[in-house]
């Protein structure tokens, strides 16, 4: 019966995984389905408005976990916030210079081949970009799971500006392909 969870449980508890970055993807997507059968509202739907209510805030509680879970940048954020470690995105703008050349090389490397209609240099742009956001993840993982809070905020913030910039990159084909 919905009563039995407890809603003061982090992501990780409520679906039986430890707090690491690294996860167990195929685990998450079982546990998912396994809670959402069970908090599901039409479950309940028989039941009194206030059963209903809890319902609904159930199945809305085990979606926003598991979306914040799968995605492994938002997975980190979450991991900082447990441990208390502020990633400060909205009043923390420095990042490594070289970091920062890089994706100023990177941004007009992206604005030439949009406005020439290359697509086979954003391919390339993407595809190369893709593999540094695979390495990062990488060293994320290692970071957060190595307990370096420090290095993983630095991560996710660089993250962030690389995958809206992998993004834009994707939309940029996307247009040119069509």
């Amino acid at each position: 019966m919905i009563q039995s969870f407890d809603l003061g449980q982090d992501h990780f508890a409520l679906f039986g995984l430890p707090r690491t970055q690294a996860l167990d993807t195929e685990r998450l997507e079982a546990r998912y389905r396994e809670l959402q059968a069970e908090v599901h509202p039409d479950r309940y739907a028989h039941l009194s408005d206030a059963e209903k209510r809890q319902a609904m805030q159930w199945a809305s509680r085990v979606n926003e976990a598991y979306l914040t879970l799968k995605d492994p940048l938002k997975r980190a954020r979450y991991l900082l916030e447990l441990a208390g470690h502020d990633v400060r995105l909205e009043t923390n703008t420095a990042m490594p210079v070289e970091f920062l050349m890089e994706q100023m090389e990177l941004r007009e490397a992206v604005a030439e081949a949009k406005e020439s209609g290359d697509i086979d240099a954003l391919d390339a742009l993407h595809r190369r970009l893709r593999r540094t956001i695979r390495d990062e993840y990488a060293a994320l993982q290692a970071a957060l799971d190595g307990g370096d809070r420090q290095r993983a905020g630095e991560l996710v913030r660089q993250l962030m500006f690389q995958e809206k910039l992998l993004q834009e990159i994707g939309d940029a084909l996307e247009v040119l392909e069509t």
